[in-house]
C-alpha cells in the first residue's frame, strides 16, 4: 500500500479533535476504507507521531484497529500543515520540484512556509 499524506494529516486532524484520555477504535475517514486507515494508523505510530496503535484480525482479515493520542512530535507537524494554504503550497511546491513526498521534507518545506508567513507578519507589525 502506498502512502498518502493527505490521509495522514486528515487521521492526525481526526485524532486531534476525537481523542480523549484512551483510545479510538476503527477511526473512520470519509473516503477510506478500514485496512488504508488501519494502515496509515500503524506507520505514523512507527513514525513517531502518535503514541499507539493496535489491531485485531480473524481469518487474516482486519477486524478492528485501536490508536491513541497524538505525541509531542505530532502536534508538532500538525502545527506546522493544519493550514490549508501551507498544507496546499507545501504540495505544490514539492510537485513542482519534484520532492519526494516524504516526512523530512513535507516537515522541511512546511516549516519554511510557515517562517516565512511569521516573517512577512513581523515585518507589517512595525
Amino acid at each position: 500500500m502506498k502512502r498518502d499524506m493527505d490521509l495522514i494529516r486528515k487521521i492526525l486532524l481526526a485524532i486531534e479533535d476525537q481523542f480523549v484520555d484512551v483510545v479510538l477504535y476503527n477511526l473512520e475517514i470519509e473516503g477510506y476504507d478500514l485496512k488504508t486507515v488501519a494502515y496509515h494508523c500503524k506507520i505514523l505510530n512507527d513514525a513517531g507521531l502518535v503514541s499507539d496503535y493496535g489491531s485485531q484480525y480473524g481469518d487474516g482479515e482486519l477486524l478492528s484497529f485501536g490508536v491513541s493520542s497524538l505525541t509531542w512530535e505530532g502536534h508538532e507537524f500538525l502545527d506546522k500543515i493544519r493550514d490549508n494554504n501551507v498544507w496546499n503550497k507545501t504540495k505544490e511546491v514539492m510537485t513542482e520540484k519534484g520532492i519526494p513526498f516524504v516526512l523530512d521534507a513535507v516537515k522541511q518545506i512546511a516549516s519554511s512556509i510557515v517562517s516565512a508567513m511569521v516573517e512577512g507578519a513581523i515585518k507589517g507589525i512595525k
